[in-house]
């Protein structure tokens, strides 16, 4: 289970593991320098999709 912590607005995920190859095959198309900012950006666009649908 990933540690997920908040502060001042930042998300700090320590341990997270995403088992789908799929995402892992999209990701391993970039040089491993871009890695971090691509999953930045994926769990952001994430997070936003998912905006409203804490009250279901």
């Amino acid at each position: 289970m990933a540690d997920i912590h908040i502060e001042d607005g930042i998300l700090r995920i320590q341990q997270l593991e995403i088992q789908d190859p799929t995402a892992a095959a999209i990701l391993s198309a970039y040089p491993q320098t871009r890695w971090a900012e691509i999953t930045r950006r994926a769990v952001k666009i994430g997070l936003g999709y998912l905006k409203g649908g804490e009250k279901d």
